[in-house]
């Protein structure tokens, strides 16, 4: 055996160690091992084996691996470690980790995935959601709603009440529904299909509110007193807690209460003096019980030695004194209620704070730990939902629309936004399946809940788009006929709460996720923020444990960027193989990316935005890539939707690389040098093809599985905005084989217009029958209503002071 094999033969060993995520103690073992058989097979004597005492001891041995070594490194890492604030501290602290934790150590467990249960509606919740909400929606004008009466009628509020559809997340023993978060998914993505103010109206009381914060924190009087009228509908929530001055930075609100005596029915109890301003309050025009979040503080030392007790939430009745409500905002033309509200020197009592005295200081810990829960479904799920109508309509009414003498779809630039209209609508839904289960297995994954708000609400913008630019005129006109232009005008509203998207992804995303998922980070600080042994003891294991995983997903990248990702092992040998292969060596990636960006910039990386955007895309990514594979696992892998996912995956996978590549050209030198190592051989996915792009135009313009499996539960009723056009799609196919017919007899090329008197001609040439006829007639009404648009008189368009003076001018 010569050295350079002897080499080449270590460094192997080391490496498959190293890959396998081997402990030390066995990593040590095998460089004695080829050192044996070097110095055996006589290619050297004591110097390598010096040499590798030198490196391999301080690490082997506890006294000097602690004492000098970690003990050292804990004393910079204090001083260079960057100060957290109590309230970043709480965000990061609050929820918990799941299948987001699995990606980000670079070494996915796909059985493990696999192995989570598909989720299912119970017989109540498959029967709310045929029953009621079919209803509701049945009941609900959009329209109306929106321009007319800017608000949804008396009818269908009472309707919501009595069916107890702001009682979803309430316990059964208060009264509510206590449905399980897939199922208040779903129910909002058929009502998000409707109408966006009724599925805004439903989202909130069951997002976080007053009734999640009560049933996880409120004392049991504040439970037995509110939830049942929560329940029933007799109290109406909302939650107030964004202030002109603190928006996306919530936990900088300025809004104060201070400790102090007051009267209270007569009596003189120990209480808050609130002064707040609050704005962007969904619900606040109507709601009779108001939940407050402000900070609280005791300058006069009445309950403790704390003066700035720490941000805290309270519950205000409707008419409480020196509150301001009821004024409305209008977003976007979107009228759901929304307002501002406004209090100055507002007294309460200590036991109007959720979970009573006890909790005064703990708000932004509660706050934090719910929205992870309620950002996980509502505006996901609206998005979700809108992009499954939007993906049905669009089909249906670009087969329908023709222009140059065929159906618009068949047109390759039509083609292309269809692609990613139902590409994304398949995305979509996958997000929303795969994050509610992780909600019903008990999880409240903070992270998770980031991704799906900000992809979602993104995703169904791009979706809208597509949608309006097919519609084209059809979509910008408003009116009674235009199922479009609400939700498109409406679709920032959904960008910009929950925390503003741009901040979401430059902040909170990687922020959270690379301390909470990193199997080690979050150790770290908290064995450096613990002082003595048992600080020095937790320091040395975390620290050496993260030198090892970096390591470890170094010699991974390296591997897979060199052809290593094909021998990868995947739990299926069919066309989703390649892609589970692929996210193994992407999440290696960016376990070993995160690693050296923190290394390299230390605390900066908290303010290089597009550094830490680009980590939380690859993280973002990468658990998207995983909704979609666990959907088409839980789907029972069918061959008819396999457009629709190889679609979501590849353009998923090519984001997921670009945002690696991005970094890594935009990192100096570093970054130049592991693009070499980790892509040496350039870019190794793909944008969809054309072919794919096709496929997916085809599955949406005519009904089959694939498309009825998409659109599964949105509200198609003919009753509704989309129904009709179901009803028209299948006539106008019916029609087109008889219209060849006709055609064929006459001898000539007729116009697809006109459709009744084709049916006459037909009839006339003896090759329809009566029936025929009757469905060239109904399909030219049908055809008509879909691509007509609605035109008002001038007097019909004003509202406010103009419609009010028009109107006596012409009483």
């Amino acid at each position: 055996m010569s050295v350079a094999i002897w080499c080449i033969a270590t460094l192997i060993i080391l490496g498959a160690l190293l890959y396998h995520r081997a402990s030390l103690r066995t990593f040590t073992l095998g460089a004695i091992l080829m050192l044996a058989i070097g110095t055996f097979t006589g290619l050297f004597a004591w110097v390598p084996w010096v040499i590798a005492a030198v490196i391999l001891l301080p690490f082997n041995l506890p006294f000097i691996r602690k004492n000098i070594l970690a003990k050292r490194i804990l004393t910079v890492y204090r001083k260079i470690m960057p100060e957290m604030s109590q309230t970043e501290r709480d965000a990061l602290e609050a929820g918990t980790v799941w299948w987001d934790g699995e990606i980000f150590r670079g070494t996915p467990n796909w059985k493990k995935m696999h192995s989570i249960p598909a989720p299912k509606l119970t017989a109540e919740e498959q029967s709310f959601l045929d029953n009621q909400c079919d209803e509701v929606c049945a009941m609900l004008d959009d329209w109306k709603a929106t321009h007319e009466l800017a608000d949804m009628p008396e009818n269908v509020w009472q309707y919501l009440k009595d069916e107890k559809f702001f009682a979803m997340i309430i316990k059964k023993e208060y009264g509510g529904l206590e449905f399980s978060a897939y199922a208040q998914s779903r129910i909002l993505q058929k009502l998000a299909g409707h109408s966006t103010i009724l599925a805004s109206t439903v989202g909130v009381p069951n997002s976080l509110g007053p009734g999640e914060l009560l049933q996880h924190y409120g004392t049991k009087e504040q439970q037995d007193y509110y939830l049942p009228r929560l329940a029933n509908g007799q109290e109406i929530p909302c939650f107030a807690l964004t202030s002109p001055e603190a928006g996306s930075d919530a936990g900088s609100i300025p809004d104060t209460g201070v400790v102090c005596k007051g009267e209270w029915e007569g009596k003189e109890v120990l209480g808050l003096r609130l002064n707040f301003n609050k704005r962007y309050i969904t619900l606040a025009p109507v709601a009779t019980v108001v939940g407050l979040a402000f900070k609280m503080q005791d300058p006069d030392g009445l309950i403790g030695d704390t003066k700035d007790i720490g941000i805290t939430c309270a519950l205000l009745p409707r008419d409480i004194e020196g509150m301001t409500i009821g004024r409305r905002h209008l977003p976007l033309n979107v009228p759901f209620h929304n307002g501002p509200i406004q209090g100055k020197d507002v007294f309460i009592p200590m036991d109007f704070i959720i979970g009573g005295q006890a909790m005064a200081g703990k708000g932004w810990r509660m706050l934090m730990e719910c929205l992870s829960v309620g950002r996980v479904i509502t505006l996901p799920s609206n998005s979700a939902g809108g992009a499954k109508s939007l993906a049905l309509v669009t089909g249906a009414y670009s087969r329908i629309r023709r222009q140059f003498k065929l159906p618009i779809g068949k047109m390759e630039g039509v083609e292309e936004a269809m692609a990613r209209i139902g590409g994304n609508a398949y995305l979509m839904d996958a997000v929303t399946k795969f994050s509610t289960t992780g909600l019903d297995l008990g999880e409240k994954p903070s992270v998770i809940s980031a991704i799906s708000k900000y992809h979602m609400t993104e995703k169904l913008r791009q979706v809208m788009n597509d949608a309006m630019d097919v519609h084209g005129g059809k979509g910008i006109c408003l009116g009674p006929n235009n199922y479009l232009g609400r939700g498109y005008q409406g679709t920032p509203v959904a960008i910009t709460v929950e925390g503003a998207n741009i901040l979401t992804r430059s902040l909170m995303i990687y922020g959270q996720g690379a301390i909470r998922c990193h199997p080690f980070v979050l150790e770290e600080m908290d064995a450096a923020a613990t002082e003595g042994k048992e600080g020095l003891n937790r320091f040395d294991k975390a620290l050496f444990g993260h030198i090892g995983f970096v390591f470890s997903n170094f010699v991974r990248s390296l591997w897979f960027g060199f052809g290593g990702s094909r021998f990868v092992a995947a739990p299926a040998t069919d066309s989703t193989a390649k892609y589970y292969r692929l996210m193994t060596r992407f999440s290696s990636n960016l376990a070993f990316m995160s690693d050296v960006a923190m290394g390299v910039l230390g605390g900066e990386l908290k303010r290089r935005e597009r550094i830490s955007a680009r980590l939380g895309d690859m993280l973002s990514y990468l658990f998207i890539g995983s909704a979609i594979l666990k959907r088409f696992e839980d789907d029972g892998r069918p061959a008819e939707d396999l457009p629709l996912m190889h679609w979501a995956m590849q353009d998923t996978l090519r984001k997921l690389q670009e945002s690696q590549l991005e970094m890594l050209e935009n990192f100096g030198t570093v970054g130049s040098l592991l693009k070499g190592l980790m892509y040496p051989f350039g870019r190794v996915v793909k944008a969809p093809s054309d072919k794919l792009g096709h496929k997916i135009s085809r599955i949406l313009m005519e009904p089959n599985a694939a498309r009825t499996r998409l659109g599964e539960g949105q509200f198609l009723s003919p009753k509704g905005p989309f129904g009709y056009l179901e009803e028209v799609l299948v006539d106008i196919i019916a029609v087109e084989p008889l219209h060849a017919k006709v055609e064929k007899a006459a001898g000539e090329r007729l116009s697809f217009t006109r459709l009744h008197e084709v049916g006459i001609r037909g009839k006339e040439l003896g090759v329809l029958t009566d029936e025929e006829v009757e469905l060239f007639k109904r399909a030219e009404e049908g055809r008509l209503r879909v691509i007509n648009v609605d035109d008002f008189a001038p007097e019909d368009l004003l509202a406010g002071p103009a419609a009010h003076e028009w109107g006596r001018n012409n009483a």
